[in-house]
Formats: structure tokens, C-alpha cells, sequence
């Protein structure tokens, strides 16, 4: 006989177990299936133990700088092992804490791969063999997605890595090679220039993170540079050799030419691939696009019963995003009428340094859609309390429609930016105009100001620059 339940949510990263957590709020009997460690990829070996790490580099740097506050620190080092240690130790402290939240609100977990297997039916093998058979009338799919691995050089974890490698080191990287400069590829170059690795970033696209506004770009290949990287756009590795001390890369310039580099350790970026195989979708005759699972706006699929969120379904592949579709999901089987999920108010963070943090459209996105745009600049040397955290670098741009006066993007690199995205992504929840924001006080001194005079800017009004 089977277990029945009113919903099974199969995975249990940010929005798997947000959503069971929802749902036993809402009263229904809830089971999660999770087939490695309750919180998913994101709590145990994404989001959370990188910014541990990027915290520690960040310090490293903070201290090798220590004279520039009229402080004397001698004798710095790192200790990488030390480092990940720490890290780890965050992820398991959060782990537990996702246990917690299961036991809190009374959700059944079932530890083991789980595979649909007909309408409202799934399985769950446990790794000693033993086999489950759960029942539910509606079952969430949420089972994340895993590292794009190069064709012709699959990662080995000893000098090819993942990012799950990359958390992990076996040692430190002398000199690294990071393929791809989204958000994961950065944030590893930041993390293990910082570190003292001398590092490449090797991008495809003409710019490196390329889903950014282009200012913001132009001005974080500038920083990284300063700050000792070698950045290669409009370029791609053609061939990877794995030696006895390292790796062997024939990377292709913009030029078109080809030169072979020897690099201790490779990190490959390069996207994701979503964990849609062998979870019993094609028998259900669940639709996809590219492997990701085609979803309504409350996160339905084509077939009755069945709903998918986070980074199995389209982009944005964002952990609060998984979380908030979660949310919708079982708002929607519990018949509550949620709102549609508005990818254009959904921030986007990269953890580098420095930080970068956007919402909405890009200026040329919006001119591309047809906008007649006014666009705010503010620089972080025009704030005073940037200035005396010695942060100065960096600025704030807004875009809004010439017409109406709506807000329809913000794009922002430099200290901090990724705890300030939110006030802005707020107004664009709220639908509000330059006029609102105008209006609203900034506290003084913070940061957050430079929002307030980017607004101004785009409107000819900015004081203090």
C-alpha cells in the first residue's frame, strides 16, 4: 500500500522545501523526497558556502589592506583548508536547520532517488535498496540542475573542476583557469584571486557577465583587471590536456588565433543542465524545452497534477526565484488564486568583488523593447559613507520610461550593492515612478543614498555631484 499524502514535493533545495513548508502551512499532508542532503544543492554546495568562502577572501583582502584604515596587521596568511572548513561548517549548521523546519511543520521526509511512475504515483528508492511507494494528487518537481560539463574535457575533480570541486580544493591553485564569467565563474575568480592563485577568466560572449547591464560590465573588467586577472573575451578554449602538474589550454583569442597555456587548475562555468532524466517525465508525457520543464505562470505543467520550479524549469536560474515559485505552486493547488511569477522583478547577485546586483531591463533591453528611456548615473565617490568605508569604486545607474516615469531597471556594481538591490526591487513590485522615489527619505550616512541621487540623475536633479 502505498503512503498517501495531499502533495509530495520531489527535491528539497530553496524551493522544494519552502514549498512543503508552505503547504503545511496551508494544512495539507505533506512528504519531501530528497536523494543527498535536505536544502538542496544551493544550501549544502551553492549559494551558501560560497559566500562563506568569499567572506573569508574578503577579510584576507581587508587585512592585507589593513594600513590603508591606520591599521597594522603583520604577517598575513591564508589557510585553505582552514577556509573550507568554515564553509562547510555553514552548510551543515543550515542543513540542520532545514531538518528543523521538517520536523516543525510535520513534513514526512523520504530519503532516496525519487522517480514518478504514473498519475499521482512516485517511488522512492532508498540507498540501502529499500522502495517507497508515495501517492499524492499533486506532486511539485524540483530537482535542481547540475554543472554543464565541456564536451571534449569532463571535469575529474583533481585539475578540472566544477564548482562543487572548486569548494572543495585538495589544494590551493597556483595559477587557475576559470571558463566562463557568469555569476559562479566570477565569483570563483574573485574568490581565488583574492586567495593569491593568479587566474584567467577565459568568455565566449564580447563581455563578461554578459546577462548585465553593459556599464556594469565595462567597469568590472576594469576592476578585475586592477586588481592582477588576465580577462579574455570573444574567446573560447578549443582543447584541454591533463598533465602530471596541470592542465595544457589552446585557447582561441578574438584574433582567431589559438595559444597553449599551462594552467595548475581549470574551473569549467559554463551553464547548467537540468536534472530532468530518469524522474519518469517522458512516461507522464511532461513537456520540455531544452530539457528545462515548460511551466504556466503558477508553475502547472502540461499535465494535470503535476507542477515544476526552480532550476528545472527557464531561467531565471535563481535560488529565490525556485523559493518564490514554491510559494506560488501550492498557493495554486491549495486554490488561494496566487499572482503570477514577473521574472522582471527578480534581482540578480554576483557575490564578486566588487559585488554586483541588477533588476529588471538593462538600458539597451529597454530601448530594444522600444522605450524611450532616462537614465540615472550616480558614482560611489559621491557618497560619503562610501568613501569612509574606503569603498569608492563603483556605481549605481536606474533606467525608467521617458513617459510614464516607471522604473523599469536598476544595475548597480561596488560595496555592498547586493543588500541594496532589494529597495529597488521593491519599488518595481510596487509598479512605482521616478516621482515616489524621489519623494521617499534616505537615511544619511548610508549607501542607500546613492539610490535616491541615481533617480535625481536620471532627471537632472542630482546633488551632490
Amino acid at each position: 500500500m502505498a503512503d498517501t499524502f495531499d502533495l509530495i514535493v520531489l527535491g528539497s533545495g530553496p524551493g522544494g522545501y519552502v514549498a512543503a513548508i508552505r503547504a503545511a502551512q496551508l494544512g495539507l499532508r505533506t512528504a519531501i523526497v530528497e536523494r543527498e542532503n535536505l536544502g538542496g544543492i544551493c544550501l549544502n554546495w551553492g549559494c551558501i558556502p560560497t559566500k562563506a568562502l568569499l567572506r573569508s577572501a574578503e577579510i584576507y583582502h581587508y587585512m592585507q589592506h589593513a594600513t590603508d584604515y591606520g591599521l597594522v596587521a603583520e604577517k598575513i596568511s591564508a589557510d585553505i583548508d582552514a577556509v573550507v572548513k568554515r564553509s562547510r561548517g555553514v552548510a551543515k549548521q543550515l542543513n540542520q536547520g532545514v531538518t528543523h523546519l521538517m520536523k516543525k511543520n510535520k513534513i514526512t521526509v523520504f530519503m532516496g532517488d525519487g522517480k514518478l511512475t504514473g498519475k499521482g504515483k512516485l517511488s522512492v528508492t532508498a540507498a540501502d535498496g529499500k522502495v517507497s511507494e508515495l501517492a499524492a494528487a499533486n506532486i511539485i518537481v524540483a530537482t535542481g540542475a547540475r554543472a554543464r560539463d565541456l564536451p571534449f574535457a569532463k571535469a575529474d575533480g583533481k585539475r578540472i573542476w566544477t564548482y562543487r570541486h572548486a569548494m572543495v580544493p585538495a589544494e590551493m591553485p597556483s595559477k587557475l583557469l576559470v571558463i566562463g564569467s557568469g555569476a559562479i565563474g566570477i565569483e570563483f575568480a574573485s574568490f581565488y584571486n583574492d586567495m593569491g592563485a593568479e587566474v584567467t577568466v577565459v568568455e565566449m560572449l564580447d563581455r563578461v557577465v554578459p546577462v548585465e547591464d553593459a556599464d556594469v560590465s565595462t567597469f568590472l573588467e576594469k576592476a578585475l583587471k586592477k586588481q592582477g586577472m588576465t580577462i579574455m573575451t570573444g574567446a573560447g578554449v578549443d582543447k584541454l590536456d591533463v598533465t602530471a602538474s596541470g592542465v595544457k589550454a589552446a585557447i582561441k583569442g578574438k584574433d582567431g588565433k589559438v595559444t597553449t597555456s599551462e594552467f595548475s587548475h581549470v574551473i569549467v562555468a559554463i551553464g547548467i543542465v537540468p536534472n530532468t532524466e530518469n524522474i519518469g517525465l517522458e512516461a507522464l508525457g511532461v513537456k520540455t524545452e531544452r530539457g528545462h520543464i515548460v511551466t504556466d505562470p503558477t508553475c502547472k505543467t502540461n499535465v494535470d497534477g503535476i507542477y515544476a520550479i526552480g532550476d528545472v524549469t527557464a531561467p531565471p536560474w535563481l535560488a529565490h526565484k525556485a523559493s518564490h515559485e514554491g510559494v506560488i505552486a501550492v498557493e495554486a493547488i491549495a486554490g488561494k488564486h496566487p499572482h503570477a511569477m514577473d521574472v522582471r522583478n527578480i534581482p540578480g547577485c554576483t557575490y564578486c568583488h566588487p559585488q554586483i546586483a541588477s533588476v529588471g531591463l538593462t538600458e539597451a533591453r529597454a530601448k530594444e523593447a522600444g522605450y524611450a528611456v532616462k537614465v540615472g548615473n550616480f558614482p560611489f565617490i559621491g557618497n560619503g559613507k562610501a568613501i569612509a568605508l574606503g569603498e569608492s569604486e563603483g556605481f549605481i545607474k536606474t533606467v525608467f520610461d521617458a513617459k510614464t516615469g516607471e522604473l523599469l531597471g536598476a544595475h548597480m556594481i561596488g560595496a555592498e550593492v547586493t543588500e541594496l538591490i532589494q529597495g529597488y526591487t521593491i519599488g518595481k513590485t510596487l509598479e512605482t515612478t521616478e516621482a515616489e522615489l524621489m519623494e521617499t527619505v534616505f537615511p544619511h550616512p548610508t549607501l542607500s543614498e546613492m539610490m535616491h541621487e541615481s533617480v535625481l540623475a536620471a532627471y537632472g536633479r542630482t546633488l551632490h555631484m
